[in-house]
């Protein structure tokens, strides 16, 4: 008998809001980790419930968006003061009352609690069992076939759907988003050309297979940058930055162009008056560009269409990804901070336990 069997209760380290976080990137006077116990009796557990063991948490921008406590910019639901902080994240069910769940099924969870134990009921949280032994890891489940690929994905395939030949520039490209839909722009046989925050990150764009990539760190200026990458204008662009990025894509966009709001990275800790605005909106007039955002949970209904295009292509080596892993629990305010930082390279993932 395992040790899980013969405890009655298991301590648990779980992260929790402990104030709001208005500005700036949340630091441990926001975020706060405590040790709970978890009772694994069976009497203890409600019915209809599972105990759940994390495995691996996603950190994705859209985190940093439900800590604000203000009703602003991607009008999310907020985590209140006290509340277990939630994520996209694979667990291991280790205790179940539950009939569609058994001991030792791996489950995929789009809000499951940042703890290393959880107790959860099943049917609220959208729990889907997913088999180790498909072929697909762990990890790409996690970025290609979760949050940041189904964005690239929805974009791309759903509200973009660029034409073959565009010119597509895709900005924050060596991030989790961006290097799938610039994968996916690929596939579309567009030419297709990302910013990034580093020469080798740069040099990871070009082994994804994007035409061209530029740091903007050491480039001369955006609008300088555009005008070299971009001699004949652009046709698409999937904005993760905003502010002045975007300012410097609408001097150089083409007639009838596509501007397709994901994320605006830049302007994520700022509160709504000190964020940059956009000086050139009439070029939206004179050369008849649309913008538009969108929000993944608008497109729910097409996951069933993402995950299987998506399972294709990981499995004939058309779509791949790099992720930057951080061991244990409590590396999850570091690992939150990172993606606001130009240190990390690809997809963030936080491996609470191993699978074993």
């Amino acid at each position: 008998m395992s040790s899980e069997k013969k405890a009655e209760t298991i301590e648990s380290k779980e992260w929790y809001l402990a104030a709001h976080a208005p500005e700036g990137v949340p630091t441990s006077d926001h975020l706060r980790l405590r040790t709970v116990n978890i009772s694994l009796a069976v009497d203890s557990i409600p019915n209809s419930h599972v105990v759940i063991e994390t495995l691996y948490i996603s950190i994705d921008p859209y985190l940093r968006a439900i800590m604000t406590g203000i009703d602003d910019g991607l009008y999310l639901s907020q985590f209140q003061i006290n509340q277990v902080i939630s994520a996209f994240g694979i667990g291991r069910v280790i205790r179940s009352k539950e009939s569609t769940y058994s001991e030792g099924d791996f489950v995929l969870c789009p809000f499951l609690p940042v703890a290393e134990y959880s107790v959860v009921q099943p049917s609220h949280l959208h729990l889907r069992k997913i088999d180790p032994a498909s072929g697909i890891s762990f990890t790409d489940y996690l970025s290609t076939l979760g949050p940041s690929g189904f964005a690239a994905w929805v974009a791309i395939e759903v509200v973009g759907n660029p034409r073959s030949g565009s010119n597509v520039f895709i900005s924050a490209a060596a991030g989790g988003v961006g290097m799938h839909a610039g994968q996916l722009a690929k596939l579309k046989g567009c030419n297709v050309i990302g910013s990034t925050g580093s020469n080798e990150k740069v040099k990871l764009l070009k082994e994804l297979g994007f035409d061209d990539a530029f740091n903007y760190k050491s480039s001369e200026s955006f609008d300088a940058a555009l005008s070299k990458y971009f001699p004949n204008g652009i046709d698409f662009y999937l904005d993760n930055v905003g502010g002045k990025m975007l300012e410097a894509v609408l001097n150089h966009v083409n007639s009838k162009a596509h501007i397709v709001l994901c994320g605006m990275i830049s302007e994520y800790n700022k509160v709504w008056t000190e964020r940059d605005g956009v000086r050139n909106l009439m070029n939206m007039i004179g050369k008849e560009v649309k913008m538009e955002g969108f929000m993944m949970g608008s497109s729910m209904h097409r996951f069933g269409d993402f995950a299987k295009q998506m399972e294709t292509y990981i499995k004939e080596g058309k779509i791949s990804s790099k992720h930057v892993i951080y061991n244990g629990i409590e590396s999850f305010l570091e690992g939150l901070g990172s993606i606001f930082s130009s240190s990390n390279m690809g997809k963030v993932v936080i491996q609470v336990k191993s699978k074993a």
